[in-house]
Parts: C-alpha cells; structure tokens; sequence
C-alpha cells in the first residue's frame, strides 16, 4: 500500500490486527467495496506464531475458514503448521495489503473521522485517516502473571511454550490446570524433563481435550507428572521453588530451573481506552453492540477474542470469524 494513501479521502476503516478474526474483516471489507488497510505489529497471524510447535488444533479445518477460502487437509484437525499456511493462503489468494510489523502506537478522532498514527519496525512514522477503526488484537496482550513475579525480573519465567528440548534435564514446574498446561506438561515429560505440575484449583480445568485428559490423569496417579493441587508457587530461590498448598497451609521446597507460567492471557485494551471505550472491570469486555460490534464510540468496532475480555476461552476463531461480515455490513449501512 502506498504512503500516499495518507493524503487522499480517509479510508472507511482500517483494522487493527492481522489474525484470522482481522483477516475476516478485512475480507468482508473487500467483499463489500469498501477501502480499507490492515496493520499489525507483528506478522500475519503473529499469535499463532507462538502456539506450540506441534499444537493440534480443537477444531476441524472447516470451522477454521475465513473468507470462502476451503482449508484442505488430510486430517480431520489442523496443526499448528497448517494453520499458518492457510491463512497465508487466503492473503494471497483475496490480495489482503497487510502492513506487517507497522504497529499502531495511537488513535484520534478527528472531525467526524480518525486519525490513525503508526510506526514501522525501522522507526518511521506514519498518518492515515479512516472513517471507522476495528480493533483485532487478540488476547494475547498481556500474560496473567504470577503473584511473586511483581518483585522483580524473573528470568526463569515463561509465559510462551512452543518445545521441549530447551528443558532437557532440567527441573520444570507448569503452573495451570488447562489445556496448555497438561500438553506442555506430557510434551516435556516425553522429552527427558522432570516436570511437576501446580495448579490452584483440585481439578482439572474443563477445557482439557477429551483424548489428553486421560493421559495426563494416568501420569499424575502414577506419580509420573506429581501434581500440587490448591497450590500456587510462592517464591523462586537459587534452583528451587517454593511451592504453597493453600488449603492445607504447607510449605514444600522443590527443586526448579524454570517455571512455566499457563496462566493465559489479557487482551491489551491501551488503544481502546485511549479513545474512551468503557471496559466492565468485571469481565473485561468492551462495551459494544453483539449485532454490529461498534462500541460506545461511533466508528470504533471490535473484532475477534479482544470481544471475550479475560475470558478467551469464550470466542474462538470458528465464532470470532464472524465478526467480519457483522462490521462490514454496518460500514456500509453507516455509509450511505
């Protein structure tokens, strides 16, 4: 997309976001004629980027189109790499302009419109001007993280898995009780770590994949995976970590080289906020319209999990896909 772009008539929206929810959009936008650009500060799909190596997905491959692009794969359900070829696919294939690893650092209203401010990666600054802004930013703004990590750097904390062999023979403690948490936990197990599991609840989260959850049940009876339930880690010392059963009031010394936080995540609200879009403190969902997705603020819609708040585990791409077509229709609507 040319710079000049920045001087001509605003555009009717510009999507903040490039994964498969603001790739949906994006898609609607075109479908329906309307001009429109796409930013993200990282890659394209930059959160999928981040999933496990090997990560299979929950849902099929059709639950994951966008764009009436058919997501063909032998399997029933689509892996990680799959995914990223296939959204890949449906760019190109719908010639999607994304600005990729332009982040937009701040957006203002300005005369019925909004003046939208980026940066590139190498440092140049940017200004285009668009009727209506969609912010797509996902849930992965900030992690959830652990109580004792406020007292400082804690560089054996992490908040990502993608693999097991950075953990070879180390001593690994998985905080969490979902999903992520039991796949990283038999990931590493299976690869020569010594891995134990904290989790504050006495159960297992409900999200757990049906055909893991036995598995990780097995492990943890056999003594395999040792499992701290009601518990959290307390505190980090050199190559060990305390880790606090809280219904019981004990405190246990084990031995530790990494913890890895599955904790999940908060989506990054700064650019709604900056525009004066109201957030429930409780849920952490921005006000805003489920028919249309426009927030309090004419012009300023939401797509994708950022409309789950602290709960990511309430929009999934198969139902955050449809926001797209939601917005675009109300863009046209609002147009004429």
């Amino acid at each position: 997309m040319p710079d000049s772009i920045a001087e001509t008539e605003p555009l009717d929206a510009i999507i903040v976001g490039a994964g498969p929810c603001g790739l949906a959009v994006a898609v609607a936008a075109k479908v329906r004629g309307l001009r429109y650009a796409v930013f993200d500060r990282g890659c394209i799909t930059e959160s999928l980027t981040h999933y496990p190596s090997y990560m299979t997905f929950f849902s099929t491959a059709e639950l994951l189109e966008i764009g009436g692009v058919p997501f063909t794969i032998p399997e029933p359900k689509p892996t990680r790499r799959d995914a990223l070829a296939y959204y890949r696919k449906v760019v190109a294939h719908h010639g999607i302009g994304v600005r990729q690893y332009e982040e937009v650092t701040g957006i203002e209203p300005v005369g019925g419109a909004f003046a939208v401010h980026t940066r590139t990666r190498d440092g140049r600054e940017r200004r285009l001007a668009a009727r209506a802004v969609v912010i797509a930013t996902g849930g992965f703004g900030e992690p959830n993280r652990l109580e004792f990590e406020g007292d400082g750097p804690h560089d054996r904390v992490v908040h990502y898995y993608r693999e097991p062999y950075p953990f070879f023979d180390q001593d690994v403690i998985v905080v969490g009780g979902g999903n992520s948490a039991v796949e990283a936990a038999l990931d590493m197990y299976r690869n020569g770590v010594r891995v134990r599991m904290v989790h504050f609840a006495d159960t297992l989260d409900r999200g757990v994949k049906p055909w893991v959850r036995p598995d990780i049940k097995n492990r943890i009876a056999a003594g395999e995976i040792p499992m701290h339930w009601n518990s959290r880690v307390a505190r980090l010392g050199p190559g060990t970590a305390t880790v606090v059963d809280e219904e019981a009031g004990k405190e246990t010394e084990v031995a530790n080289d990494w913890v890895l936080a599955m904790t999940g995540w908060r989506p990054d609200a700064a650019l709604l906020t900056s525009l004066g879009v109201p957030t429930d403190p409780d849920t952490g969902i921005p006000v805003h319209d489920p028919a249309t997705l426009e927030t309090t603020v004419p012009g300023v819609y939401i797509a994708g999990v950022i409309a789950a708040g602290f709960n990511a585990n309430k929009i999934f791409i198969e139902n955050g896909r449809e926001h797209g077509a939601l917005i675009a229709a109300h863009l046209v609507s609002a147009r004429r």
